[in-house]
């Protein structure tokens, strides 16, 4: 198992605690990661483009002008695509992009993505953070001591103070256990976990 020390919210070591080697050092494949992180970004694909096709345009149908005898082309009605402000040829209609990965694949992923952050000493425990009010001033002072400026917060249930102090400091997430994913892990620069959530994460990932 791998030790790491647990800090305070002033970034002094008060204990330490073993972590799992199965999910907080296993080894890291890039492509497992990669997979996954292009699932969750076309999951979280809108598809709502739309376009109006011929049939949907608002107009007559009654022929422009004569076949023959203008020296024009042969015209159709006023929605052809042939035609400023006619339908469009094979436009983007609402769709899903959202597509699936087995789930061993995806709880793999998710072990790798935590083992980077313990690989390259980006990984904090911290044994608790407290807060009797909504204070965005109170956060950002413990981000600064514990040189956080990008970082993720995993908490333990429903931490509503700190939530709230940490959603206008620009690269701070505050998430819960349950809503720990691959993308969000890999993009913030720091994984600071509050000792409390380990044995959330160690539950969801044992299995």
């Amino acid at each position: 198992m791998a030790v790491v020390d647990v800090i305070n919210v002033t970034g002094d070591k008060v204990s330490q605690v073993d972590l799992a080697d199965d999910i907080f050092n296993v080894t890291v494949k890039g492509s497992v990661l990669h997979d996954v992180v292009k699932m969750q970004l076309a999951s979280r694909r809108s598809g709502t483009a739309c376009v109006k096709n011929r049939s949907d345009v608002k107009g007559s149908t009654r022929k422009l002008f004569r076949q023959k005898g203008t020296g024009n082309a042969r015209p159709g009605n006023i929605t052809s695509p042939l035609r400023r402000g006619g339908g469009v040829i094979f436009g983007p209609h609402p769709k899903s992009w959202a597509y699936s990965i087995p789930k061993k694949v995806r709880r793999l992923a998710l072990k790798m993505a935590i083992s980077t952050k313990l690989q390259n000493n980006n990984l904090l425990v911290v044994d608790k953070i407290e807060l009797d009010e909504i204070k965005t001033k109170a956060v950002a002072a413990i981000i600064t001591k514990l040189d956080a400026a990008k970082a993720l917060i995993i908490s333990d249930g429903d931490n509503t103070n700190l939530e709230l102090s940490a959603r206008n400091i620009p690269g701070i997430k505050v998430m819960p256990t349950e809503g720990l994913n691959v993308y969000d892990i890999l993009k913030y620069d720091k994984l600071l976990i509050l000792e409390s959530s380990l044995k959330g994460i160690e539950g969801r990932l044992s299995a």
